[in-house]
């Protein structure tokens, strides 16, 4: 089964959902998005029995996790998406794979009192339910916290202006160690026997040391070829410690210098979000949505053979929180373009409505891709005309 809803939903994802014929929860929200788009609606009545029978499900958005949550017609697939959902409890749960890292759970009105010192810095601030880089902080050292909470009680009241409380909440946040290392996101889907299955794996790439931004993401075959093998061992130890069965997820880790693999979140029932999923289509050929619901694995072998040396890029065209959105009068999309080799898809995205105005799906030689991070760099509202 399928539950749509905002902020996007791709046109690879309506016609994949229309191919593989599953069931699509009817709710004013996916009958916006979806458009008139034949697609075969059920009840909440028929969602929640479908449910209750153990059918599979998938989400484009976290969004959509309250319709799952809200009938609690299945306890199991309940628990599962908690424990990806509260990142602490997700800390907690994995925490025998990693007795050495330090974390804590603070509510948010105990901030300004925790004592930043009982934790080695740097650390890493963020809420515990949360989307998007929002609300994360990186906090070098103690002298820094006090500024990093005042700034966390200034964007409190903004947190569920564009996400509800069950996706970005401000109530809870986890204080955790900084990973050193290179992140990596994973679409996996766990199959009925607990295995992992990964469809895709991304690069998160900072640009810089104090970067928490999502702005670029990219695979190639060399990074497939270097950790499918690790990653799908790591992700069964973490399947296991979970509990994870007929569930897909979307999974970001971090890779120290000493070879060690360290979780950072997992998000439930979804693959990569705001349709980003979609990339595996454009990187490697084969649908990841296919994949899940039909239980299929990608010949890794096949695909690869044909994609040396090339590598597919995201680039988030995103807005600073302090620029005046509803003064925008244009972008300049096509210059946002020019800064890649070959674009695969643009997405243009409703800045007004969201800090974003587009999502950037490009091919381009591997090796070329030092010579697109400094323009990666430099702030985007150059491609804003305001009013």
């Amino acid at each position: 089964m399928i539950v749509l809803d905002y902020p996007y939903v791709s046109r690879f994802l309506v016609d994949s959902v229309l191919e593989l014929g599953q069931p699509v929860l009817d709710t004013p929200q996916v009958r916006a998005l979806a458009g008139d788009a034949p697609l075969n609606y059920i009840d909440e009545i028929e969602f929640s029995a479908r449910l209750a029978l153990g059918g599979k499900v998938y989400t484009n958005s976290e969004n959509g996790l309250g319709h799952v949550l809200r009938c609690r017609c299945n306890e199991d697939l309940a628990r599962q998406i908690d424990i990806c959902k509260d990142k602490a409890l997700f800390r907690e749960t994995v925490a025998g794979l990693h007795p050495d890292y330090q974390f804590r759970r603070v509510p948010f009105d105990q901030l300004a009192d925790f004592d930043p010192s009982a934790l080695d810095g740097p650390f890493i601030v963020k809420p515990t339910r949360g989307f998007f880089s929002l609300g994360v902080h990186v906090v070098d050292t103690p002298a820094d916290w006090p500024a990093a909470v005042k700034a966390i009680e200034a964007e409190h009241a903004a947190l569920n202006a564009e996400y509800p409380e069950a996706v970005v909440s401000g109530g809870e946040f986890l204080v955790e160690q900084t990973i050193q290392g290179e992140e990596y996101a994973i679409d996996v889907y766990y199959d009925a026997g607990g295995d992992p299955v990964i469809t895709n794996i991304l690069h998160h790439t900072f640009l810089s040391a104090a970067d928490v931004s999502d702005r670029l993401y990219y695979t190639s075959a060399r990074i497939i070829e270097t950790w499918l093998l690790p990653f799908t061992d790591y992700l069964r130890d973490v399947g296991r410690e979970c509990g994870f069965r007929d569930f897909v997820t979307h999974i970001e880790v971090r890779v120290t210098d000493t070879g060690d693999i360290l979780p950072i979140e997992a998000n439930p029932l979804r693959l990569a979000g705001w349709c980003v999923a979609d990339l595996t289509f454009h990187a490697w050929g084969f649908n990841p949505y296919e994949c899940y619901f039909k239980e299929l694995r990608p010949d890794w072998d096949a695909i690869l053979t044909e994609n040396q040396g090339m590598a597919t890029v995201m680039v988030i065209g995103d807005l600073p929180s302090s620029l005046d959105r509803t003064a925008i009068r244009s972008i300049d999309y096509a210059g946002f373009q020019s800064m890649f080799y070959n674009i695969l898809e643009l997405r243009k995205i409703d800045y007004h409505q969201y800090p974003v105005f587009a999502f950037a799906f490009a091919s381009m030689p591997e090796a070329e891709l030092d010579a697109l991070k400094p323009t990666l760099t430099q702030d985007f509202t150059r491609f804003v005309v305001m009013e």
